[in-house]
């Protein structure tokens, strides 16, 4: 491809990144993987750098531009190199008119701005979020004498943590696909420890998605105790099985489908029954914008009074689930404070009995009742967690 052709080739993306934005439709790396598998014309270089493009597109613009050529020429005006190549050369982006549109260049939609620099993020604590996400990657101790390590990790004071550099192929390893170590952000592995889960305690991880924490939760257990995996995902509960398996760690681990608005019933055996309950709650994901910048652009006023509302609900049938003595850990991947501290305050306000304790990591900063992860300050995802006793 010319150069051109990868300026037009990013346009396209970008369009049908606004289009499933505007629809709730797929993300912007399933639309990208699925429009070169099309294009089998596409090198190698070609994909990245197209790739590139098009998440500078989206990086640039803080609200959903016009269309992905408005995003393009926001970039272009900034990028003299990049604005020669709307050149009208064939398969290239059509020459520039005086009267186009293009795009604004705020850090995110107005409103949002708004909230999160009310919860302290803006400036550089801002600018970091759109920056590039690390890759990192969580040894496995049920399996770490299994496999040598990929070379070039780097340790970041996270225990049993690597850091690798862009475009390892980790998942081609050895260590992989034996289980010995899986890719996981830092501030999900800290996270982790935070719960302080013990070998031969019940443990239930009530939002467990494809079991990513799930996984880290076990391998602190020492593959002993038992951890229920809850979701009411079908398809992404559905993906713990083989990765446990491949873990080690199957043989601890129950998955338990919940339907939704009635996961009491499904955990009616476990009232104020479990030594520790995780809550990664769903959540704006404001602390992931690295990963994916495009939900930006989806995130609503609205959407976040659903959020807010669901997380107060899952942390009030946690508590159910609770043994005197027991703890409760609440997680969320989102930076804006009525998603974190204020949640928390208004958890403890509703229920006697509760208290927060002190988390000591070596990371992260205090924030309300719990700690805050942030990229700028930790090198990390954005996260708040929080962890909450009951009294006995």
């Amino acid at each position: 491809m010319t150069p051109s052709a990868r300026v037009q080739a990013a346009i396209e993306i970008l369009d049908l990144v606004i289009a499933a934005a505007r629809g709730n439709g797929a993300p912007a790396d399933r639309i990208i993987s699925e429009w070169f598998k099309s294009r089998r014309f596409a090198g190698s270089k070609d994909r990245r750098a197209v790739r590139d493009l098009a998440y500078r597109g989206i990086r640039t613009c803080g609200d959903i531009p016009a269309s992905g050529r408005a995003a393009m020429l926001r970039i272009a005006g900034d990028d003299p190199a990049l604005a020669s190549l709307f050149d009208g050369s064939r398969h290239g982006p059509a020459p520039v008119s005086a009267d186009e549109p293009v795009a604004e260049g705020w850090f995110a939609p107005a409103w949002l701005e708004e909230r999160l620099a009310g919860s302290g993020i803006e400036g550089d604590e801002a600018a970091a979020l759109l920056e590039r996400a690390p890759l990192d990657v969580r040894i496995n101790p049920l399996r770490a004498g299994s496999a040598n390590l990929p070379e070039g990790g780097e340790e970041i004071g996270v225990p049993g943590t690597l850091r690798y550099p862009h475009g390892t192929r980790i998942e081609d390893s050895e260590a992989f696909r034996q289980g010995a170590i899986e890719v996981q952000d830092a501030a999900s592995q800290l996270v982790c420890h935070a719960l302080a889960a013990q070998p031969g305690e019940s443990v239930i991880d009530l939002c467990a998605g494809a079991g990513g924490k799930t996984l880290a939760i076990a391998a602190a257990m020492g593959g002993t105790g038992k951890l229920i995996a809850c979701d009411t995902d079908r398809s992404r509960l559905s993906r713990l099985g083989p990765r446990a398996q491949r873990a080690g760690a199957d043989a601890m681990i129950e998955t338990l489908l919940l339907d939704p608005g009635r996961e009491l019933e499904g955990l009616a055996d476990w009232q104020g029954k479990a030594d520790a309950v995780l809550v990664d709650a769903p959540c704006s994901g404001t602390g992931t914008w690295r990963r994916n910048p495009e939900n930006r652009w989806r995130l609503t006023p609205s959407e976040l009074d659903r959020l807010t509302a669901l997380q107060a609900r899952l942390l009030d049938l946690a508590a159910t689930l609770v043994r005197p003595g027991g703890r409760l850990l609440y997680a969320v991947c989102a930076l804006l404070d009525e998603e974190g501290a204020d949640q928390v305050a208004a958890f403890l306000s509703r229920h006697d009995g509760w208290q927060a304790d002190r988390i000591l990591l070596g990371h992260g900063t205090p924030r309300g009742q719990g700690l805050r992860l942030s990229p700028f300050r930790d090198g990390t995802d954005g996260f708040f967690f929080a962890r909450l006793a009951r009294i006995c």
